[in-house]
């Protein structure tokens, strides 16, 4: 049985653009068309992303409690969802405590640097 795996490789993009012998040039042109612009206009603050995320997962969390609320209260809300909607508000909870987690790092990161 011929393995034929065994002969294809994975390369980062650039060296994937070299061995095809675009060289560099046509990686910086690509680079510069994937979408990695630096028109600050178009972009939104760092800042009003973070708000967003957080809204997003406030507005999960209370329609976690409310169908949690609905389960107790026998108004019809079905347990399944309830518990769907109790995970999904954990799981933005998580991720926005990764995020403040890396947040922090990277600030305690520039505060060691020397100028």
């Amino acid at each position: 049985m011929d393995n034929a795996i065994s002969s294809l490789r994975i390369l980062p993009a650039e060296a994937a653009l070299r061995s095809t012998g675009d060289g560099a040039g046509a990686a910086s042109s690509s680079a510069a068309g994937s979408g990695f612009d630096t028109d600050t206009e178009a972009q939104p603050e760092f800042s009003d992303v973070l708000h967003g995320a957080l809204d997003a997962m406030q507005n999960l969390q209370g329609a976690a409690q409310a169908k949690v609320a609905g389960v107790l209260d026998g108004t019809g809300t079905d347990v399944h969802s309830a518990l769907i909607a109790v995970e999904k508000a954990d799981l933005s909870f998580q991720l926005m405590m990764q995020v403040r987690n890396k947040i922090v790092s990277a600030y305690q990161e520039i505060s060691r640097m020397q100028f």
